[in-house]
């Protein structure tokens, strides 16, 4: 029987078929290309194995052929750790490297005297070309035997020299290339650490990388320190011999490329005999190093330089270092646009020599004992002039400004960011905690004796320095957040690590930073305004910044009733804690704190009176611990001669909230120090020149001021009253300080 035929609805279409079709043939083009791709990729790889077993190492062979291959992957290493390495060097030469010393300034100090200069060589730069070729010869014998020769690092010249050092038992030639020295001088500074090493190498190689040498050569002759305030080969020659560069004789020479070594030790107008023997050295290494010849040298040892006659004026060059950073950053920021210009700083030389000369018979006298080498310290005027600084031991011998440059842990006295905020929270002297074991965050810190004292008051705490106590107030009321805040706002600069041991001083600062925050305590809380250049002027006279004038006013960082208590607190330190080295002969009220990092690597005491703040640090460059000093020893007993000599006839100011400051009544204001008998191991008393009283000054600045209301005055006449408005005019020099400055 016949199928009848289907309705159209019920034929399939023919258009589904033809879709599965397409698809079936797509999958399956996709399948035979995967598996064709993944059969000839088998071949090739096949094909490669097969090619590279002619060069299988069997054997002894493969020993070295393994050995190869890791050198090849540690080298891959190497380079991209080396990569990273470099990187924070080469930073340093974004800035405009080649025009950092386009200032010439001239450094006046308080009183208007000139105390040096910093930027352009005021004798003007030599060409390379011009200079005697002995002095080139005696340079490159001395400092670079085979500077053309090397490629900035000389690896032959360091080996010697670790083996002629191996052979002497201690440091006697250095390894350092000329282009590495220049390298320091120009990015760097004269700290010792591994990450400063490892920049002046890579920076070397740059140097080497964009100067040719004689460019290089002729930046290190016009950049080194050459002692006595002077930069370079031709400041140095017309500051020795009074002469021109290009006009010295070859024992001349001799003696200038002697001073790159140690120009302080070396430097001819304070140590003759020692210049000269260091000459003889340099023409030593003529003839050694094959430059010149015996016969060519012998007329120069017979006749050595002689040297201009020179008063010894020490020259504060840490200071100065500082304060021309200070006037760049001035110019960068907008105050004004001249380049030559006379800066007058805040500086007292009477000061300075008496913090200098306190600082070296400290050292001298107790380092050895104590295993110290290093020292720095920094005084503020209440008002904010920075009277002295002093960087280190010698600035021939190594020009980092541990003031303003070295971080170091300050220890214990850092609590006072903690203590002045809790009092700003309303804690008083009076108020009691509780001094006992404390764990915060798996860490639990212990006192100096190991033991507790139980309930104690705030004052007893400081005094005493306990350290549960600063920890408790932080875990307990402030916070560490807050501790950092009251550092800042007291004007410490350096970035601090808001951890849990910060109470304890573990976040590093430097002396500059601790001095300019501890003097907010004689200013009533305000900020100290700390400043180090007075006025900038044109050589024509302008005042083109005026401190005073440009700057903006001290604002209030802690209130009157903190700030009153906390100096309640301060002043007893000295008294019944732990700086008593540190009062001041004549019953002068004085507050501070003691400071002594973990293991002794560093030893604090920074103290005030109404007039002055003082910061003083001990310690080692490269971090050694010292022989168990602590702030409450040395630094205490620097601190108080340089203080005693600063408060000799001055008028004595109050210190905020300490209603008098003579409680003991022997110290008369304007006279000299009582008469008191020097305790044991106490050093020397320094005498202060007498000066203008305070009233003198005043009365001297009221005549001053009626003449300018007067109107115009000749040239002359102006001039001094502008002089004895900034205190140029008192009396015999750096004796006295008026009220207020």
């Amino acid at each position: 029987m016949q199928d009848e035929p289907k309705s159209p609805e019920e034929v399939p279409s023919g258009r589904p078929r033809k879709k599965r079709h397409m698809l079936l043939r797509v999958d399956s083009w996709i399948d035979s290309t995967v598996w064709n791709l993944g059969f000839r990729l088998g071949e090739l790889w096949e094909d490669i194995t097969i090619f590279f077993r002619r060069f299988r190492v069997r054997g002894w062979k493969r020993i070295g052929f393994e050995l190869a291959g890791e050198a090849m992957t540690l080298g891959t290493l190497g380079f991209v750790v080396l990569l990273a390495l470099a990187m924070p060097a080469f930073e340093e030469t974004k800035e405009d490297w080649r025009n950092r010393g386009d200032f010439a300034v001239t450094f006046l100090d308080r009183y208007g005297n000139v105390i040096g200069h910093r930027g352009i060589i005021h004798e003007g730069s030599v060409p390379i070309d011009q200079l005697p070729d002995h002095l080139i010869k005696a340079v490159l014998a001395t400092e670079d035997r085979r500077f053309f020769a090397h490629f900035g690092i000389d690896f032959l010249g360091l080996i010697r020299a670790m083996s002629v050092n191996a052979q002497a038992g201690g440091v006697v030639q250095g390894g350092s290339t000329l282009t590495q020295q220049l390298a320091k001088n120009l990015f760097l500074s004269n700290e010792r650490s591994i990450e400063r090493k490892i920049k002046e190498a890579f920076l070397s190689l740059w140097l080497e990388a964009n100067l040719s040498k004689k460019e290089i050569l002729s930046l290190y002759l016009d950049r080194a320190y050459m002692g006595g305030g002077t930069f370079g080969a031709a400041a140095a020659a017309q500051f020795y011999f009074g002469k021109n560069i290009t006009e010295v004789s070859l024992a001349e020479s001799a003696m200038l490329a002697g001073l790159f070594k140690a120009p302080t030790k070396y430097a001819p107008h304070v140590n003759l005999p020692a210049a000269r023997a260091r000459a003889n050295e340099v023409l030593t290494n003529l003839v050694q190093s094959g430059l010149m010849s015996e016969g060519q040298v012998i007329a120069a040892r017979r006749n050595p330089a002689t040297v201009v006659d020179r008063a010894d004026v020490k020259s504060p060059d840490y200071f100065l270092d500082w304060a021309f950073d200070e006037v760049q950053r001035l110019a960068t920021a907008g105050r004004f646009k001249e380049h030559s210009v006379v800066v007058r700083t805040t500086i007292d030389m009477g000061l300075q020599q008496a913090a200098e000369s306190a600082m070296e018979t400290s050292l001298r006298e107790y380092g050895e004992t104590y295993r110290v080498k290093q020292g720095a310290m920094a005084m503020i005027e209440t008002g904010g002039g920075l009277r002295a600084m002093v960087g280190g031991r010698d600035y021939g011998e190594s020009q980092f400004n541990r003031a303003t440059k070295a971080l170091r842990q300050p220890g214990s006295s850092f609590k006072l960011y903690t203590y002045a905020a809790a009092m700003e929270r309303g804690y008083k002297p009076e108020s009691t905690i509780s001094d006992a074991p404390i764990t915060w965050r798996g860490w639990s810190p212990q006192n100096y004796g190991r033991s507790y004292k139980g309930k104690v008051t705030l004052l007893s705490a400081m005094a005493q320095s306990l350290n549960t106590v600063p920890v408790r107030l932080a875990k307990e009321v402030l916070g560490t957040d807050v501790i950092v805040q009251t550092a800042k706002d007291f004007g410490v600069e350096t970035p601090l690590r808001s951890d849990k041991t910060i109470p304890l001083g573990t976040s590093e600062v430097t002396v500059l930073d601790q001095a300019t925050a501890y003097a907010v305590m004689p200013a009533g809380g305000v900020t100290s305004r700390r400043h180090g250049v007075e006025q900038v002027l044109g050589y024509d006279g302008r005042v083109l910044y005026d401190f005073n004038r440009d700057e903006a006013p001290a604002k209030r960082v802690l209130s009157e009733q903190a700030t009153s208590s906390m100096n309640r607190i301060l002043t007893q330190i000295p008294v019944i804690g732990t700086a008593k080295k540190a009062a001041l002969d004549g019953g002068i009220v004085t507050g501070g704190k003691t400071g002594t990092s973990q293991s002794y690597r560093d030893a604090w005491f920074i103290g005030f009176t109404g007039n002055y703040t003082t910061a003083v640090w001990f310690g080692n460059d490269d971090f050694t611990p010292m022989n168990n000093m602590t702030g409450g020893a040395l630094p205490a007993m620097t601190f108080k001669p340089l203080m005693d000599y600063a408060h000799q006839g001055i008028e004595l100011r109050a210190i905020p909230g300490i209603d008098n400051p003579l409680p003991s009544g022997n110290h008369k204001p304007g006279g000299a120090v009582a008469d008191k008998k020097p305790e044991a191991g106490a050093f020397a008393a320094m005498v202060r020149p007498r000066s203008l009283s305070g009233e003198a000054t005043r009365v001297l600045k009221q005549i001053a001021e009626t003449l300018k209301a007067a109107g115009p005055l000749p040239s002359v006449t102006a001039n001094l009253a502008d002089q004895t408005t900034t205190g140029s005019v008192e009396a015999s020099g750096p004796a006295a300080a008026a009220p207020g400055r």
